[in-house]
């Protein structure tokens, strides 16, 4: 086991004590870095980086060269599971990720099995081993899934959707059929996500990406209700180390109090919740990460660390904060106003960690 150099971003998410705090972003290897770009070329597409692990293992490594990150995240795909289920994952240009087979009748679901990472997604799984090698403890590795709301909408809709009309037309006209779906995709995300765990990684995330979508009670019910059951499923302690878990909702800031019931460690936040609210709120039963709007990230950088002094402040003085965007960094986004903002976090953070 080699030891971690920089272990702030676990210690902020048991919310330990730390020198300044800590910072990484969604979609930290994308296309805003020019080498990203130049690694897709050469590998031809999007899934031809996710289904190789070498590929997928530069790439995740990538701004970590660029940039004083606290963390790594594993260079993959949300839509993973139901491409190893057999909807056959697709990306067109422009239009983002498309399935050429959906799920939509009960017979549909009844077909579909809980996945085995190690069978079905080996490339995921010997990604994780590589990149956490070739880290050689210079900073923890992060796993992610999709959550089992938003992984079903993308395979009830075939690809990205407005109003989620046919997810929906199923949550409401056939909730049994939906919940059985649901259980399959949390059964699928509790293995798959222990997998990457045993693989190497560090802290794992669930994107519940739609899960802002839905109202309050179908919420509680067909979102929340099985990110608990993947919750309480988790590998929580490997190497010696507890593992934690990070919860994110986006549109999710009004239910923070149910989402720290579920035994996560930590919520992601997006931009539109305040964060020193939100503490107020959660008082000490989970951290906090996030939540800059991405897109300040067009600003000027002395506007960018502006910002980051105002979302520090609200936080306030303490451990249990981790700095990130409020959802993935966008494409145009200049590489230089990501290291100012990197940047901005380190420095204006120290007084806070007295």
């Amino acid at each position: 086991m080699t030891e971690l150099k920089n272990d702030r971003f676990l210690r902020a998410l048991m919310r330990e004590p730390v020198d300044v705090t800590p910072v990484w972003m969604m979609r930290q290897a994308g296309r805003y870095l020019p080498e990203y770009r130049a690694s897709r070329e050469r590998a031809g597409n999007f899934m031809g980086l996710c289904g190789n692990p070498e590929a997928a293992c530069e790439v995740t490594l990538q701004p970590l060269e660029r940039y004083p990150l606290d963390a790594a995240i594993l260079f993959s795909d949300i839509l993973t599971i139901p491409d190893a289920m057999g909807l056959g994952l697709y990306f067109e240009t422009g239009e983002g990720p498309k399935f050429k087979k959906t799920v939509r009748t009960e017979a549909d679901v009844n077909s579909l099995k809980v996945i085995d990472p190690k069978s079905d997604l080996p490339y995921v799984i010997d990604a994780v081993s590589l990149i956490r090698r070739e880290l050689n403890g210079r900073v923890p590795l992060i796993g992610f899934s999709g959550s089992p709301w938003t992984l079903a909408t993308y395979m009830i809709e075939g690809g990205s959707s407005r109003d989620f009309r046919r997810a929906k037309q199923m949550l409401y006209n056939s909730p049994e059929v939906m919940h059985r779906l649901l259980d399959t995709l949390a059964q699928s995300v509790t293995v798959y996500l222990n997998a990457q765990i045993e693989a190497g990684a560090q802290a794992v995330q669930i994107f519940d990406t739609w899960g802002g979508a839905l109202s309050h009670q179908a919420y509680d019910e067909f979102s929340l209700k099985y990110m608990r059951q993947i919750v309480s499923g988790l590998i929580r302690e490997r190497e010696g180390r507890k593992v934690p878990v990070i919860l994110f909702t986006k549109g999710g800031g009004q239910w923070l109090e149910a989402m720290a019931a579920t035994g996560a460690d930590a919520l992601g936040l997006d931009w539109t919740t305040d964060i020193g609210a939100a503490r107020k709120r959660v008082g000490d039963s989970v951290a906090l990460q996030g939540n800059m709007d991405p897109t300040i990230l067009y600003a000027s950088p002395e506007r960018i660390r502006e910002e980051v002094g105002r979302i520090l402040s609200s936080y306030g003085s303490g451990s249990g904060h981790i700095f990130n965007l409020g959802h993935g960094i966008t494409p145009e986004v200049d590489p230089e106003h990501a290291g100012a903002f990197i940047r901005a976090v380190h420095d204006l953070s120290t007084a806070y960690h007295t």
